[in-house]
C-alpha cells in the first residue's frame, strides 16, 4: 500500500506491507520538497536515509519521481510491486463522508469542490492522475478526506448565523480540517489511556504550520476551530485565525484591499508571522523571545492565549475533558508553547508534569501529573498509517484489496 500526501508545496509517501497478522509495517518512506531546479528529495529505505537534489518544479513531477524510485528499490525491501494507493484529499464538502474509491465519477466530484479548497484539491488531483499516468489504470486508488470526520458536526455547531440564501446558495458552513490528524490522535489515545467506562471525551491540538483543535466524543467529532475554510480558529504561522469580520469590510471599504489582497494577507502575512513582524518559525521566534525581542514575545503570548481559549471553551462544550492531546510539528517538539497553553488550567484539574513535558520531544508519551484530569498526551502524528489503514478496509470490503 503507497501512501500519498500532498501538501500545498510538498509530496509525503509511505510504503506499507501488510503482515500475517494483519499490522502494516512501513517499509520505505519520503519527501520531496522546496520545488523547482534543485528540488530536495530525501527518503528512507532497507534501514538508511538518503537525500539528493534534483529538477522538480510540480507535484506531477514529484509524483512520477517517487514511482520511479519505487520501481528501483531492490527486491529486499519487500514492495518493489505497489499494488494499491491511498490519498489524502483536504475536502470532501458535503459530498464525501467516508473513504472513496477513485473513478473517473468519482475524481471528477472531487475537481467539483476545488473552489472550497483551490489550494489543496487540485494538487491531490494532481498527485492521483500523475499515479494514472505511470501505473497501470486498474490499479485501485482510494481517496481519504480531511473533512470526513467533521462532516457530522451538530447542527448549532456547523451552522453560521448568516442570512439563510446567502448559506444555501454558497454551501456555506463550518466543514472543519485536519480531521484524518485529529482522529489519528483520538483513537492512538484511547490506546494509550484506556477508554472510560462512560463515552470518552477528548480534546486535540493539531499545531503546525497550520492550526486546529477539535472537541471530541465517543469517536466522534462536536466542534473544531477550522471552518468554512482553513483560516478560522487559532493563530497559525502565517494564517491569522479568529478576526472580526468587520475589520475585512473596514480594509476593502476605506483600505482599498481587494478581495485578491485581503485572502493572500490572511492567508500568507498572518499568524505568527505577522505579529511577530520577522518570522513564522517557532523555533525562532522561541530564539528571538530568549533575546528580548518584543514582537517574538506578543506572537507567542497571542498564540498560546488563543489555543487556551479554545482548551477552556472545548472543556464546556464536552462537559469536561478525559484527555488533552498535543500534536503536529509545533505540538510534538515545543515542550514550552505545551506549558504556557496548560498554564492556569488548574481550575479544570489539569496539571503538567514539568519533567515529563521538557523530555517529550518527537515522541508519544503522558506529560500531565499522577493526579492530572484530563490526563495529558504528546501523540506525534501519523497521517499515512490512518490513510492506508482506510483504504485496506474499504478495498478489502469491495473485493479489491
Amino acid at each position: 500500500m503507497l501512501v500519498f500526501n500532498s501538501g500545498s508545496s510538498s509530496l509525503k509517501h509511505r510504503l506499507y506491507a501488510e503482515d500475517p497478522d494483519g499490522s502494516l509495517r512501513l517499509i520505505a518512506s519520503g519527501m520531496v520538497n522546496a520545488f523547482g531546479d534543485q528540488a530536495k528529495f530525501t527518503w528512507l529505505a532497507n534501514g538508511q536515509r538518503r537525500e539528493t537534489r534534483v529538477a522538480i518544479h510540480n507535484h506531477r513531477e514529484a509524483t512520477a519521481r517517487v514511482l520511479r524510485w519505487l520501481r528501483d528499490l531492490t527486491p529486499d525491501a519487500a514492495g518493489r510491486a505497489v499494488t494499491a494507493i491511498g490519498h489524502r484529499v483536504v475536502h470532501g464538502g458535503e459530498i464525501f463522508r467516508e473513504p472513496v474509491l477513485l473513478t473517473p465519477e468519482t475524481i471528477a466530484r472531487i475537481e467539483s469542490l476545488s473552489a472550497l479548497a483551490p489550494i489543496h484539491n487540485p494538487i491531490a488531483l494532481e498527485v492521483i492522475r500523475a499515479c494514472r499516468l505511470e501505473l497501470e489504470d486498474t490499479l485501485p486508488m482510494v481517496a481519504v478526506f480531511d473533512t470526513a470526520f467533521h462532516a457530522l458536526l451538530p447542527q448549532p455547531a456547523r451552522t453560521y448565523a448568516l442570512p439563510q440564501e446567502w448559506t444555501r446558495a454558497h454551501g456555506i458552513r463550518r466543514y472543519g480540517f485536519h480531521g484524518i490528524a485529529h482522529r489519528y490522535m483520538y483513537e492512538r489515545c484511547l490506546a494509550l489511556h484506556g477508554e472510560p467506562a462512560s463515552e470518552p471525551r477528548v480534546i486535540t491540538f493539531q499545531l503546525g504550520n497550520g492550526c486546529s483543535v477539535a472537541a471530541i466524543r465517543a469517536g466522534r467529532s462536536v466542534e473544531t476551530s477550522m471552518g468554512y475554510t482553513p483560516l478560522e480558529g487559532l493563530i497559525m504561522s502565517t494564517r491569522s485565525g479568529d478576526v472580526d469580520p468587520g475589520v475585512l469590510v473596514q480594509l476593502m471599504a476605506a483600505g482599498g484591499l481587494s478581495a485578491t489582497a485581503l485572502a493572500r494577507g490572511l492567508n500568507h502575512e498572518s499568524g505568527l508571522k505577522g505579529l511577530s513582524g520577522v518570522t513564522s518559525d517557532m523555533r525562532e521566534l522561541l530564539r528571538l523571545e530568549a533575546e528580548g525581542h518584543a514582537g517574538a514575545r506578543l506572537a507567542i503570548d497571542a498564540f498560546c492565549h488563543r489555543a487556551r481559549k479554545y482548551l477552556g471553551a472545548y472543556a464546556a462544550v464536552l462537559g469536561g475533558a478525559d484527555a488533552v492531546v498535543f500534536g503536529g510539528g509545533i505540538g510534538e517538539h515545543a515542550a514550552l508553547i505545551r506549558a504556557r497553553i496548560c498554564a492556569g488550567m488548574e481550575w479544570c484539574g489539569l496539571r503538567l508534569d514539568a519533567a515529563a513535558n521538557a523530555a517529550a520531544v518527537g515522541t508519544e508519551g503522558r506529560i500531565s501529573a499522577p493526579r492530572s484530569a484530563p490526563a495529558v498526551y504528546v501523540i506525534p502524528v501519523n497521517e499515512e498509517l490512518l490513510i492506508a489503514r482506510d483504504a485496506r478496509q474499504l478495498l478489502a470490503s469491495r473485493g479489491a484489496g
